[in-house]
């Protein structure tokens, strides 16, 4: 093969570029919240094996704070569909 005939095939395009970037909102906007509701979990584990009488406090924290964790993994997706079909 050409190195004529690859060239266009590694141009950059405006389509390319959209849904790489919906790629990268979608990559770092769920890897976050991942790693972030792994902290949250693990540290309550912590707290509960220091502190079994506080469960109920603990727990109630530690679902609100996923919650709000799993937030921005939903506005990542909603922003890689915007970018993907709207833009």
């Amino acid at each position: 093969m050409d190195i004529a005939a690859i060239l266009p095939l590694l141009a950059f395009t405006d389509i390319g570029l959209k849904y790489i970037g919906a790629g990268i909102a979608i990559g770092l906007g769920g890897f976050a919240p991942a790693l972030a509701i792994g902290m949250l979990t693990g540290k309550a584990m912590e707290a509960l094996g220091r502190n079994p009488e506080a469960q109920p406090v603990i727990q109630t924290n530690m679902i609100l704070g996923i919650a709000f964790a799993e937030a921005i993994a939903i506005y990542a997706l909603v922003v890689a569909v915007m970018i993907g079909f709207v833009f």
